[in-house]
């Protein structure tokens, strides 16, 4: 004797049933998986950035390196948090808003003060990151963001090392000596 099939109408009441016990609905379940995943990929980036070098430098790529390898080992999860929170609902979106500006926060507690960066400074790198994340997320290429490190690490270090001081050495490498105030 064959089993019913996993797709039948028995096995949908069922499964439709036991997702309704426990979630309010399928924005609840949204909302409760990108909860999960944010502070999943939170956890992640702290943990890199405490394993790393004392160097500040070393925390921030660390930090990147987190967040590309946890996007590229889950695609699904990578477009639900990068893509699909920004369109499913006003709320999705907001939790998005809030998980954006956590990070916003963790940059600034790992890089130096005081340099005479604009005020916004965090905030548009992190939104820079996010938006290239997106971009390749929406083209279906989120197992391969372990290859922006580089340049996302470049994107993020060059305002706190001197976006003219690092292309005016040669080979783009900037001698930049700024000290970590947060040691």
């Amino acid at each position: 004797m064959r089993p019913r099939s996993p797709t039948s109408s028995a096995a949908r009441a069922f499964a439709r049933k036991t997702l309704y016990d426990n979630f309010d609905g399928k924005e609840d379940l949204f909302l409760t998986a990108f909860a999960t995943a944010n502070r999943e990929l939170k956890m992640a980036v702290e943990a890199a950035c405490a394993e790393s070098d004392e160097i500040w430098q070393k925390r921030i790529e660390a930090g990147l390196a987190a967040i590309l390898e946890f996007f590229a080992e889950r695609p699904a999860v990578a477009r639900m948090c990068m893509v699909e929170a920004l369109s499913a609902t006003p709320a999705a979106s907001a939790r998005y808003d809030v998980a954006v500006e956590q990070f916003v926060e963790m940059l600034k507690r790992n890089t130096p003060a005081d340099l005479g960066l604009p005020e916004t400074i965090e905030e548009t790198l992190v939104g820079g990151v996010a938006w290239i994340l997106n971009q390749q997320i929406r083209r279906g290429d989120a197992s391969q963001v372990m290859d922006l490190l580089p340049e996302l690490s470049e994107f993020v270090l060059s305002p706190y090392h001197g976006v003219a001081q690092l292309g005016s050495q040669p080979g783009g490498e900037s001698d930049s000596t700024v000290t970590d105030s947060n040691t």
